[in-house]
């Protein structure tokens, strides 16, 4: 599997830890100064959304995947998702979104991880 297409499942196994509430997976796929800006301009912390994760603020049932696009310059990549996500946020019923994910990544000591993203919709 070349680099673009190890980084591609790496999106998807970040959505797998999220549906599965695996905070140890998610945890190994993100930098330890990871930030997630959600839709709403709020920034949070790996700590912080891992926490939200495991309390129930951030349900996530299932993501189909539209569209992934990775580009790499040497040891700095960016991801674009586009997901079909169902999911129950902040107390909310579920309802399916159109997430799209921006995302930057670094490879630190031979290992890719991803150092932020940007949620939208599309």
């Amino acid at each position: 599997m070349d680099e673009k297409e190890f980084i591609k499942q790496m999106y998807r196994d970040l959505w797998r830890c999220m549906i599965d509430k695996d905070a140890g997976g998610f945890g190994a796929l993100v930098a330890d100064d990871y930030t997630l800006t959600h839709m709403t301009g709020v920034v949070q912390s790996k700590e912080q959304f891992i926490d939200g994760l495991l309390r129930g603020t951030f349900n996530y049932y299932s993501a189909q995947h539209d569209e992934i696009s990775v580009s790499i310059d040497g040891d700095n990549a960016k991801l674009t998702g586009k997901s079909r996500v169902l999911a129950a946020v902040y107390g909310k019923g579920k309802h399916t979104w159109r997430l799209r994910g921006d995302f930057t990544l670094k490879k630190q000591n031979g290992a890719w991880r991803f150092c932020a993203s940007e949620a939208s919709t599309y």
